[in-house]
């Protein structure tokens, strides 16, 4: 399989997990200004939404979609751990975090980025945002998003925390969130993906 990505965006996740998971992948880099791929094409003629992840995979079908393709990583090897099985209701609960992180974190990002948002939008989004971010430090503890094992939400949310710093929001509030954080930004499958994508040394 060959997984599609752009340097420091939400495709990290999804190759955090593929080198959590153990199994043999590819990957191909978007440069977001050509918006063609390292391995030659057009991204439009991959995935016509034009945004990562894509991944494709050995059947040549494209799969696309964080919650989807973090899900299917997981699955391709259950003794990685990734996510429980399916029809258990940890299995539900891993679901339950990937929407929230999906919906309530990443979406709350989004405007953050964008130089046509006015700054009004900014800081609504802003608030928005701190409100998610108190409830999640508070739900967070001292533990994984599942418990003690690492899985795909973890390297979901991960990635979007790392946004922070690029965005002006400072962690320090939620210190539940910047120890969550480091931790996981020392984890070998973590540094893998973060070299990948020339992130770190």
């Amino acid at each position: 399989m060959k997984l599609y990505y752009m340097t420091g965006a939400c495709s990290l996740a999804s190759l955090i997990a593929l080198h959590e998971s153990g199994i043999v992948f590819e990957t191909a880099s978007l440069d977001p200004k050509t918006r063609k791929t390292s391995d030659g094409l057009d991204y439009l003629q991959v995935n016509s939404k034009g945004y990562v992840p894509a991944l494709r995979l050995d059947d040549g079908q494209l799969l696309t979609e964080n919650v989807a393709v973090l899900l299917y990583i997981a699955d391709r090897n259950p003794a990685a751990r990734l996510a429980p099985a399916a029809g258990t209701l940890e299995r539900y609960r891993l679901i339950e975090w990937l929407a929230f992180i999906n919906s309530e974190i990443h979406k709350n990002f989004a405007p953050l980025f964008s130089p046509a948002a006015s700054e009004e939008t900014k800081q609504f989004t802003r608030d928005n945002l701190a409100k998610r971010l108190d409830w999640l430090n508070s739900e967070l503890g001292s533990t994984l998003l599942t418990g003690d094992t690492f899985t795909v939400a973890d390297a979901y949310l991960f990635t979007i925390l790392g946004w922070s710093g690029r965005v002006g929001i400072d962690l320090e509030k939620w210190p539940n969130l910047k120890r969550y954080h480091a931790e996981l930004a020392a984890r070998p499958s973590v540094l893998a993906a973060l070299k990948a994508e020339g992130l770190s040394k």
